[in-house]
Formats: structure tokens, C-alpha cells, sequence
């Protein structure tokens, strides 16, 4: 069978969003178009490093073409929650990130997990075989309000452990690098956290208007609807 790979070139809306509280979230990427919708199921980490990156890459754009880009922004214009009640297309695996310089567009691509490997070079391409896809085509400001939304919605969670970057319940938790020390949940304010460092470098292909698909495999207010629960809590 061919596989399915859903196209959205003017999206409505594409948000990162969850189902579920704090601790047993569920979180999901949705696309809508009119009356189309489409949402796929992913982790916490590749929501937040498919955020990172697509402000890297919205940065290295204006430097190597001279794009227009607007400035980061913790604005966030779309605070509405998922469309519910939320059907998943499919889990997702590989995601693939690209620049088509014709439309001026970030190209995103979420494709389904798989049980073995296969050729990466379908990633961005139509070609018949390979996992399905989910491919979202997003003008310069509507991918900053993305970053901006995903960020919004990961930090809705809850807060890191400063050691050992577990998410920390009320009461604490069993800090791995304390030999088991319960600390306290409130953290210094005086602490400075550094994100490991997702973003590869990314070549340019100018000759096809697209960037390398780098791939990534899968591993407070907040604008999501907890009433209905998810199928598969992941925290």
C-alpha cells in the first residue's frame, strides 16, 4: 500500500498541544485546514527540539538569503486548545525540516514511527515507499508563533530538577544526582539553565530551494483542554 503523506500548504492553524494533567500529559501536533484536520502524537523532547530548531533555522535563513524574519517573540497569538477530540494519525518517528525558498516557507515533516529502519532520503520526497508523513507548510511568522506556542506549552508542565533535569512533583522528588536527596521543588531563581545543544548545522542546497531534512529521531499558561484524557500519557 502507499503510503499516506498529508499535505497542508495554507494552514489554518498548526499548534503543538496536549491532553491530560501535569505529570500525565499527552502532547500532539495538530494541523487544520477549514474542516481538515489532521493530529499526530509525539514526546515532550521532540516538541521542544522541534521548536528550538525551527528558530534556528528561521536565523540561518536571514543570514544566508537575507529573508525577512520576524524577531523572537514569547507572544503568543493562538492560546486556543486542540480540536477535540483528538484522533492521532500515527506516532511520531523522524521529523524533517526544510526551507522551499519559491513559497518563502518553513517546510516541516512529521513521519510515522517504524519498526525498522528505512531510507531517509524519503523524508521531504513523494516517493511511494516509505512511513506516512504529515508535511506543513508555514509562512516566517506563523513558525515563530509555533516556537513560541510549543514553548508555551512545554514550560505548562512540570518544573526540572536543577541537577538531574526530571520533571519535579509538588512535594520533590528522588534527585538521582543526590544519591536519592529529596529536594525541594521550589528552585533558586538565581540559577541559570543551559539547553543541551540540539541544532546541527544545516547545509544549503540553493539549487533546490530546500535545506537538508536533518533528521531527529523520537525518544504558566497553558492553552490546552485537560478534560478529555489521552490514550497513552507520557508526561
Amino acid at each position: 500500500m502507499s503510503r499516506a503523506i498529508h499535505v497542508f500548504r495554507t494552514p489554518d492553524r498548526f499548534v503543538a498541544g496536549t491532553v491530560g494533567q501535569p505529570g500525565d500529559r499527552t502532547f500532539y501536533l495538530q494541523a487544520v485546514h477549514e474542516t481538515r484536520i489532521v493530529s499526530v502524537l509525539l514526546e515532550k523532547q521532540q516538541v521542544a527540539i522541534l521548536a528550538d530548531r525551527i528558530g534556528a533555522l528561521l536565523e540561518e535563513i536571514h543570514r544566508r538569503f537575507g529573508t525577512p524574519i520576524p524577531p523572537e517573540s514569547d507572544r503568543v497569538g493562538d492560546l486556543s486548545p486542540l480540536v477535540m477530540p483528538v484522533d492521532a494519525e500515527f506516532r511520531v518517528g523522524t521529523m524533517g525540516l526544510g526551507w522551499d525558498a519559491e513559497s518563502e516557507a518553513v517546510v516541516v515533516e512529521l513521519l510515522a514511527i517504524t519498526e525498522g529502519e528505512f531510507d531517509e532520503s524519503v523524508v521531504l520526497d513523494d516517493t511511494d515507499e516509505g512511513p506516512d508523513a504529515v508535511r506543513v507548510f508555514l509562512t516566517t511568522e506563523a513558525a515563530r508563533e509555533f516556537a513560541a506556542r510549543s514553548s508555551r506549552v512545554i514550560s505548562a508542565g512540570r518544573p526540572p530538577c536543577p541537577l538531574c533535569h526530571e520533571p519535579l512533583d509538588p512535594d520533590g522528588h528522588l534527585c538521582v544526582r543526590t544519591n536519592g536527596y529529596k529536594r525541594d521543588a521550589e528552585l533558586s531563581k538565581s540559577l541559570d539553565f543551559v539547553d543541551p545543544e540540539v541544532f546541527r548545522h544545516l547545509t544549503i542546497q540553493d539549487e533546490s530551494g530546500y535545506i537538508d531534512p536533518d533528521t531527529v529521531e523520537g525518544d504558566p499558561n497553558d492553552p490546552d483542554d485537560d478534560a478529555d484524557p489521552g490514550p497513552t500519557p507520557q508526561g
